[in-house]
């Protein structure tokens, strides 16, 4: 995108502060502003995780008594003490510049001197920034101009266990993905439908405190087992009127680092203890008996073998997606690539700590035949950044919870004044992006990524 000589300096950042606020879970979390000479702002949150791969970057708290530990303090002060001179000055568009530069006044392999939190919060809010600048909405910037915009499929956590509720399912999110609409919006309709429908449901077997919501805003129910959450779903996508497996398909993310026990090398699973192999055949079972399209980190976060054997068993049927396993971190994916362990893989910004590392890890696994979804975090924020990395990539899918609570809803209606605002230019990725034929777009225009 071309812009005149005399609309360069507009683009140098003024000021770059900070301040804490609170997540969704009401911990609190960095938000970072980035003000340019041009006039143009960005704001952006970190949002936080609570089922963490252990190899993501690090998260600076304050530790003490204050806010049990959680506060952010120090991260707020790296960011308007140590940053913030040194980006002064410099032109906001040249993110990977920037993103650079905050990775070496960190200094650390995984971000822990200045917090990944304080590091990914003014990483987006200079891009932010920089589109503001330049009259473009965020997912332009990021994509580009020219070429057809695509609308992502959401997969929406409607039942939640593992480490998001404090039911007894093993399987952390049982997700519904609306890929028989023909627009973003039919989809939403879809999944709202389904949502309350299961409301339903829920509270017809186990009564009230049934549909209570967890950390993502799906439901809770006192289940015990993995099955009676897929017949539940399956039970209300019918009673909404939709066929299982046409129009609604089922995703999981098993996340099963958090019920794998290492001393006894297993995985407990429906009160049970299996076995790596026996894990596998389960899964097997589950995908013969269910229709899943996805299924998210299916074994320990270190094994990248039984990771590679689900995938060569099933991964011309089903979206096995690596998360704890790579936590946006190209070198773990480099690995995951080698060895054959996915076919899909969860891009998160926090985990890595810049939006330059996160894109760069999108086009290498797509590069390698892998689908791409942009995810959120269990703590939340209203910021909508991810939706419109989502559209700007063109990855075609987007996970980010239940259609209820602010944080969730935010990014779902931010993608709804997307496709209101593209109309014919973009398109619903629906079951195009589950056979991989989705066009996946490296960022160019004015982004100097």
């Amino acid at each position: 995108m071309g812009l005149p000589a005399e609309l360069y300096g507009d683009f140098v950042i003024e000021d770059v502060r900070a301040r804490m606020i609170l997540d969704s879970r009401g911990n609190p979390t960095v938000e970072a502003e980035v003000v340019t000479r041009g006039g143009g702002f960005g704001r952006a949150a970190a949002p936080a995780g609570a089922s963490k791969g252990s190899h993501e970057a690090l998260e600076l708290r304050d530790g003490g008594k204050a806010f049990k530990g959680k506060g952010v303090s120090r991260a707020v002060y790296n960011i308007n003490s140590v940053i913030a001179p040194r980006l002064r000055g410099l032109d906001s568009r040249h993110q990977r510049l920037i993103d650079s530069l905050m990775c070496q006044l960190d200094g650390t392999p995984n971000k822990s001197r200045l917090g990944a939190n304080a590091i990914v919060a003014v990483s987006l809010a200079v891009a932010k920034a920089a589109a503001d600048t330049a009259s473009v909405p965020l997912y332009e910037y990021i994509g580009g101009v020219g070429g057809t915009f695509i609308l992502p499929v959401p997969l929406l956590n409607i039942i939640n266990g593992g480490a998001h509720a404090g039911n007894e399912l093993s399987f952390q999110e049982f997700m519904i993905m609306p890929v028989g609409a023909d627009t973003f919006s039919d989809a939403i309709r879809i999944a709202v439908e389904v949502y309350h429908t299961l409301k339903g449901v829920l509270k017809e077997k186990y009564g009230a405190m049934a549909v209570n919501v967890g950390d993502e805003g799906g439901y809770a129910p006192p289940m015990k087992k993995n099955r009676e959450a897929l017949d539940a779903l399956i039970k209300a996508i019918s009673k909404a009127g939709y066929t299982p497996g046409q129009e609604v398909l089922l995703a999981l993310d098993a996340a099963a680092s958090h019920f794998y026990d290492k001393s006894r090398n297993a995985y407990i699973v429906d009160g049970g203890q299996l076995s790596r192999e026996e894990l596998l055949e389960y899964y097997m079972r589950l995908v013969d008996e269910y229709p899943i399209a996805s299924i998210e980190d299916p074994f320990y976060e270190e094994d990248f073998e039984a990771h590679a054997e689900l995938t060569s068993r099933i991964g011309n049927r089903v979206a096995v997606v690596g998360d704890d396993l790579y936590v946006t971190n190209l070198e773990r994916l480099r690995k995951g690539v080698e060895m054959r362990a996915t076919n899909a893989a969860l891009l998160k910004v926090n985990q890595i700590g810049t939006l330059t590392e996160a894109m760069d890890y999108a086009r290498a696994a797509a590069a390698s035949g892998m689908k791409v979804i942009v995810s959120h975090r269990s703590g939340e924020t209203e910021d909508t950044a991810i939706a419109h990395i989502a559209v700007g990539m063109r990855t075609g899918f987007i996970k980010t919870g239940a259609p209820a609570r602010g944080e969730r809803t935010a990014k779902y209606n931010e993608l709804l004044r997307i496709e209101e605002e593209l109309a014919g230019d973009a398109v619903y990725a629906g079951r195009l992006a589950l056979r991989g034929l989705i066009y996946f777009y490296t960022a160019r225009g004015i982004l100097q990524a």
